[in-house]
């Protein structure tokens, strides 16, 4: 199967161990050298419609997708398959300029 982003912007990440919805793909991660992806990256919910900022990101690396169907995107989410990266910022910041 050839897939291309915006057909993976539509399908559901879901993972196998414990059935959860990740969310969809947001963004991928790329090696610019080899042209390889590296992982896909799922945005963190917005919380307080966005003014307290995004839960952490959800990064899966490639190798941790066991399938890519139809609907919906496979992943092993074992303890170390799975990083989250946090884009927090303080409301404090915020209001000093």
């Amino acid at each position: 199967m050839i897939c291309n982003f915006s057909d993976l912007r539509n399908k559901e990440v879901v993972s196998v161990q414990t059935g959860l919805k990740l969310g969809y793909i947001d963004d991928i991660e790329i090696n610019t050298t080899d042209t390889s992806v590296l992982s896909l990256i799922i945005y963190g919910r917005p919380r307080a419609l966005g003014v307290l900022g995004r839960d952490d990101d959800i990064i899966i690396k490639c190798e941790n997708i066991q399938l890519i169907g139809e609907d919906t995107i496979l992943v092993n989410t074992s303890d170390s398959s799975i990083f989250t990266k946090s884009r927090s910022f303080s409301v404090e910041n915020l209001l000093k300029y």
